[in-house]
């Protein structure tokens, strides 16, 4: 295993910042709650090829993402990894004070 150099996680440091806001702003708030405490609970743990397969669930719609966390339909085979697993395992809970 190589170690990444300070640019690399510099790099990786930016993309989840845009990951987590991206997350966070869904533009329905049932999404950015449910995507948002996903990524404040998983971006920081999250590897290169990891934060790329979730940036690729960003680009779904909402309401796909929707059916497929809540059951309703099965996401398509090539979005079922690591990351959707973790995605469909989630449980969204309030932060309290």
């Amino acid at each position: 295993m190589t170690q990444m150099t300070q640019s690399e996680n510099q790099s990786l440091d930016i993309q989840r910042k845009r990951l987590r806001y991206r997350s966070w702003h869904r533009g329905t708030r049932e999404m950015d709650l449910l995507i948002g405490s996903f990524a404040d609970r998983y971006l920081a743990e999250f590897d290169g090829p990891q934060l790329a397969r979730f940036e690729a669930l960003l680009q779904e719609s909402d309401p796909a993402l929707y059916a497929w966390v809540s059951g309703a339909s099965a996401p398509p085979d090539e979005l079922r990894h690591d990351v959707m697993t973790l995605l469909l395992n989630h449980t969204y809970a309030a932060k309290t004070l």
